[in-house]
């Protein structure tokens, strides 16, 4: 089934580890549980003790029965009872170790999910351009649950485990040649579990990837669903979907085949070793080296003593699955971040001022944005970047706002290199404005307080009222506690490009980074966007990506970039009567715009006052 594999191979940070690695990773986790896992520790011991201690007894009892006259009906009524005594016993440690276990593992996935989220957080931006969302999801909830399936196996293996052990001991003790019969078994059942857990480990690495593969195209046609039904494309939704899932049942299937090959094979080996002890037991028995008891705790003894063997094949399928599960949450929160800060300065004030001093920077290899790139913007100054698609407009947003790591030069921020900056102290004196701008399920008063959870009622109303009048929150129905639904679609875009300015005049920062959406709205939340602009900007370090004609004329400096590189500057005035780069973008891109706009004019026929 080659097609089972198409697509599925690791993603770029994922990396191998040995188990040893695995299991010390794991048992850090657990350290901070010691004294609940010692209680699972010693309840396991204890239901160890008395299941072994249980077909002794009934052994101990079939001689009493087996001799004439064997001993006093109390005697037996006393094993009776020591035998209810022992299994009620028996039940009841193990509840201990189930209770006490559920919980040490809760809290334990618990940590990891945290941890794993925390790595999610923290990766830069570059990190999700690269890696689909879904595939990730996956591993903060997928695979850690197969970790806590493998760790409530791992506990009760420890359990058959050490009635194995018990069990063993006795048998050498009753009769040591039995014994040996029933130990011969072991290395043939160990030998065919290890042999079995190089393949297991392959194909349950292969299943959890297609997992993954399964929950990026769910969410990926989930979130394009709008996009697939206005181009009518459901069917080419379900076709992607339906060959992504085809895959999926191969490799489980695959797994499913893999994993139940060892059953039968362990069952032929468990079907043979039985068989020798009844015949030879019984032989031992007639011969009269052995007692009838004696027989019966060996046959019995083997019944106990494959199980945990069988156990530990099925143990070391579901190992190997938590091992993998264990090793792509590992990587996750191990891969190596690409925004490298070389320090951790802490401002407390900026005035804004930055300088971009022959920066280098590339999405990939093959993608060069800027290459020896000098430029400055003065503190309080705003600046409007303007230029053709792919000249480096959002990129240098996205420095600035250390999303990305440029890979020469430095960047400066009042001075400072902005590698030597704490990025969460940073960044509470940045404001971002983007092009279409996400909100989070809530009102529109949570949305606002966003960016400072502290701030009261108060001010979340004065920043509202700021922006636009305060008119548009009327529109809404239930003003500041209007319900803006799943990222924002419950309230119209122009709505929610308010709404993020009043999040960013909120947060009241030094720096601001503005896309300035080009979203179609009416002419009435037009005016009350570019009011909020203006108030938004006045008094900060502005870098807008313009694509509204006020808001390029309202700036102090109008930057013309081409292919990472500043072509022009200067302001609308003089860039016009310059008639370069910037006139022309005016004409094709903004002139529309401009009051005195005449449709009727033909491309070329001199104009009038527009320069």
């Amino acid at each position: 089934m080659p097609f089972v594999m198409d697509g599925l191979g690791a993603e770029a940070y994922d990396r191998t580890y040995d188990d040893r690695e695995l299991v010390r990773r794991i048992v850090a986790y657990f350290r901070p549980h010691a004294a609940r896992m010692a209680t699972v520790a010693t309840a396991v011991l204890a239901s160890s003790l008395l299941d072994a201690a249980l077909p002794v007894l009934v052994s101990t009892g079939l001689d009493r029965v087996a001799v004439p006259g064997g001993g006093p009906s109390t005697e037996l009524v006393g094993l009776f009872v020591a035998i209810l005594v022992a299994a009620g016993l028996s039940w009841t440690f193990n509840f201990v170790r189930q209770r006490a276990s559920a919980v040490a593992v809760g809290d334990v996935v618990l940590d990891l999910r945290k941890d794993a989220f925390d790595a999610v957080l923290a990766r830069d931006l570059s990190f999700y351009d690269e890696f689909p969302s879904g595939k990730i999801v996956s591993r903060v909830t997928s695979d850690t649950q197969d970790f806590a399936t493998v760790v409530t196996l791992t506990v009760n293996l420890a359990s058959q485990l050490g009635q194995v052990v018990l069990i063993t001991l006795v048998l050498l003790w009753v009769n040591a040649r039995l014994a040996l019969i029933t130990l011969a078994v072991a290395p043939v059942v160990i030998a065919v579990a290890l042999a079995f857990r190089a393949v297991a480990r392959r194909t349950t690495t292969q299943a959890r990837r297609v997992v993954a593969e399964v929950n990026a195209t769910i969410q990926e046609s989930i979130t394009g669903i709008g996009v697939a039904k206005a181009f009518r494309q459901e069917s080419s939704i379900y076709a992607v979907f339906r060959d992504v899932n085809a895959r999926s049942y191969g490799l489980q299937l695959r797994q499913g085949l893999v994993f139940n090959v060892i059953f039968p094979a362990l069952s032929l080996i468990g079907a043979l070793a039985t068989t020798a002890v009844v015949w030879f037991g019984g032989r031992v028995v007639l011969s009269g080296l052995a007692t009838p008891g004696e027989w019966y705790l060996f046959v019995q003894g083997l019944a106990l003593f494959l199980f945990p063997l069988t156990g530990v094949a099925s143990f070391w399928s579901q190992f190997q699955s938590g091992l993998s599960a264990s090793e792509r949450v590992f990587a996750l929160i191990d891969a190596e971040p690409r925004v490298v800060q070389t320090g951790s300065v802490v401002p407390t004030h900026l005035d804004g001022r930055i300088t971009f001093d022959a920066v280098d920077f590339r999405y990939t290899d093959a993608e060069q944005v800027l290459s020896g790139f000098d430029f400055e913007v003065p503190a309080g100054q705003t600046v409007a970047l303007v230029g053709h698609t792919g000249a480096g407009k959002s990129s240098l947003g996205k420095l600035v706002a250390r999303f990305y790591e440029f890979q020469g030069g430095s960047l400066r921020i009042d001075g400072q290199d902005i590698r030597g900056f704490d990025l969460s102290a940073y960044r509470r004196h940045l404001g971002i404005v983007q092009q279409t701008p996400f909100l989070f399920a809530g009102t529109v008063r949570d949305n606002i307080r966003y960016g400072r959870r502290d701030a009261t009622d108060e001010e979340v109303i004065a920043v509202a009222a700021r922006i636009g009048g305060g008119d548009w929150l009327d529109v809404l129905e239930r003003g500041l506690d209007t319900d803006v639904g799943e990222g924002g679609r419950a309230i119209s875009m122009g709505q929610r490009q308010l709404v993020s300015l009043a999040r960013v005049l909120l947060q009241d920062p030094r720096i601001l980074v503005l896309d300035e959406a080009t979203a179609s709205v009416d002419p009435l939340t037009e005016a009350q966007i570019q009011e909020g602009l203006d108030v938004v900007l006045r008094g900060r370090t502005s870098l807008v990506i313009a694509h509204r004609l006020s808001t390029i004329v309202a700036a102090d400096r109008i930057v013309v970039l081409q292919q990472g590189r500043v072509l022009e500057e200067g302001t609308h005035d003089e860039l016009m009567a310059a008639g370069g780069a910037y006139a022309s973008l005016y004409d094709t891109y903004f002139r529309h715009q401009s009051p005195d706009y005449d449709p009727s004019e033909v491309a070329g026929e001199p104009r009038t006052g527009d320069r």
